[in-house]
């Protein structure tokens, strides 16, 4: 799953300014003011995110698994609601809730990630789950190299892993809340 969300991520980020602009999409002022403005709004919105995930970790009935399948298809439609933005304000609002539930996703994955390690093996296992999502991350600029940048499929193909992702999260075979280490 790590890997899924590795690609999906800068899947979305290298495609989506081409995507929008091919739509006829009107960002008005692209000044350096605008753009500083956007990522501080987008940084700061990722505080509470990340307190939102290490509370909803705990969450009974939900518990990491339901966090983490909840978040990441709640990112997922984000990115796909992101793509009906016609104006910089409006991606600004959708990258704001894309942003907010990233955060929670990725706080809850690092978090649930080691716990499904015996201990003996939780580092392996860490590392080769986060050497996943590096390496598919990487495949993202060269898809980008490759693929016909005017298409709205890499979009959708970002989205829809999320949503995969957030399915696959669901059939994970050991729920670590409330249990102890292996």
């Amino acid at each position: 799953m790590t890997a899924i969300i590795g690609l999906a991520f800068p899947l979305y980020n290298a495609f989506v300014p081409y995507y929008l602009a091919t739509r006829g999409a009107d960002f008005g002022d692209g000044s350096v003011y605008i753009t500083y403005r956007n990522q501080v709004i987008l940084s700061v919105l990722g505080i509470p995110g990340a307190l939102v995930g290490g509370w909803a970790v705990d969450l009974p009935y939900v518990g990491r698994k339901g966090a983490l399948s909840i978040s990441t298809i709640l990112t997922g439609v984000f990115l796909f609601a992101g793509t009906t933005a016609r104006t910089s304000n409006g991606l600004l609002g959708w990258n704001c809730g894309y942003t907010f539930t990233s955060n929670i996703m990725y706080g809850v994955l690092y978090a649930m990630t080691p716990e499904l390690f015996p201990t003996k093996d939780r580092g392996t296992g860490n590392g080769l789950a986060s050497t996943a999502n590096r390496i598919f991350g990487i495949m993202a600029p060269i898809i980008a190299l490759y693929a016909d940048l005017t298409t709205s499929v890499p979009i959708w193909v970002a989205g829809a892993l999320f949503l995969l992702g957030g399915v696959i999260s669901l059939l994970v075979p050991l729920e670590p809340r409330g249990k102890t280490s292996l």
